[in-house]
């Protein structure tokens, strides 16, 4: 069940609860004191029946203090893959231990984008995460660090902890950050004013955002967080932002309903889903506005007469955008054509098709069953 207020959190089936690294470390060690407080606050959720799954960083902090890094471990890739090797120890150890003193088992799993972006290996996961909490374990993730490279890595736990969300068929997500939620404009100006409910992000909520890690440990900020409530407000999924400075915030934030919750704007199937959280696509195709006033009207299908443009050099199967006349994203897919192909028959009906290929052509170049509207 999902929640319109943070006050009805406790009415979750399954929650997964982000901890970024600002919250978790102080001066290169784990804050232990405020770690107990949330664990309670965990404790609280479970005793109500909500099956949890964390979504914690702090492993590149940990390393870098241990190693004597510079810039916290994230001066270079290298430096922050050696840092998460030594780190992850640590998180893994640290969350292992302040579980089991409330009789609750931790079980640690170190995901890469590719993990979740591969439809099998995401089933894989998914599968994994539902036995542990069949099994009553709370499910410790943290992002494979010590091999994501700068071009294959989630990049913050924002969207890491939305996409578990999905594979996890959780009913919400709580962002645990620095303020209250989002404010209409930056939250040190002293008129700033909270937004308490967010009904989908628009380019007007986006422009409140800012990409800026206020504490310089993290690598997430207000605009990776927006981008987190996309995926989760197309997969049916319930995001909340709390403050998470303070001791037991879970339940402070509960208590004073104090935080911005972003409501589900509509439940696209499991497949859909998967296919509108994916991060990474391998091209785009550009259509006419003929082709983009069927699309966004629902039910439509990319067809090659209404592709003005293609872009990259994808195979059959990948993932490409969907773009309007504008370059604006407005829908992803999976292409029926490598790119070769689709250039060739760009803009060409069926029977011209035909012809240039020398077989019947596809019904579509991206079919709706495999496309989801961003």
């Amino acid at each position: 069940m999902s929640f319109t207020a943070l006050s009805e959190l406790t009415s979750c089936r399954r929650l997964v609860v982000k901890i970024g690294s600002a919250l978790l470390i102080g001066n290169g060690s784990p804050r232990r004191n405020w770690l107990e407080t949330l664990v309670q606050d965990l404790v609280m959720l479970r005793n109500e029946g909500v099956e949890l799954v964390v979504v914690s960083s702090g492993a590149i902090a940990l390393g870098a203090s241990r190693l004597g890094l510079p810039s916290g471990g994230r001066a270079s890739l290298a430096d922050a893959q050696a840092a998460a090797s030594v780190g992850q120890i640590t998180l893994a150890g640290l969350w292992a231990d302040k579980l089991a003193q409330s009789e609750l088992t931790a079980a640690q799993m170190l995901l890469s984008l590719s993990d979740l972006e591969d439809r099998r290996r995401y089933l894989n996961a998914s599968a994994t995460l539902a036995r542990l909490l069949e099994a009553g374990a709370v499910p410790v993730i943290n992002e494979n660090d010590s091999v994501a490279t700068e071009e294959i890595r989630f990049g913050d736990n924002d969207r890491l902890a939305a996409r578990v969300a999905q594979a996890a068929q959780a009913d919400a997500v709580l962002l645990l950050s620095d303020v209250d939620g989002l404010f209409d404009r930056d939250p040190k100006k002293g008129d700033a004013r909270l937004i308490e409910n967010v009904k989908g992000i628009t380019p007007e909520v986006l422009a409140m955002a800012s990409a800026e890690s206020s504490s310089g440990m993290g690598s997430g900020g207000m605009a990776s967080k927006l981008q987190a409530a996309q995926i989760a407000e197309r997969a049916g999924i319930t995001l909340a932002i709390i403050n998470g400075t303070q001791n037991s915030p879970i339940s402070k934030a509960i208590s004073a309903n104090r935080g911005t919750v972003f409501l589900p704007q509509r439940s696209d199937t499991a497949r859909k889903a998967w296919l509108g959280g994916r991060l990474t696509s391998e091209g785009s195709l550009t259509v006419d506005k003929g082709c983009t006033k069927a699309l966004l009207n629902g039910g439509a299908s990319v067809l090659a007469v209404g592709i003005t443009a293609v872009d990259g050099a994808f195979e059959r199967g990948a993932l490409v955008e969907v773009l309007d006349t504008k370059g604006k994203s407005i829908a992803k897919g999976l292409v029926e054509y490598d790119a070769v192909v689709c250039r060739r028959i760009a803009g060409l009906r069926e029977d011209h098709q035909a012809r240039i290929l020398g077989y019947a052509p596809r019904a579509a170049v991206v079919h709706r069953d495999h496309m989801v509207l961003l």
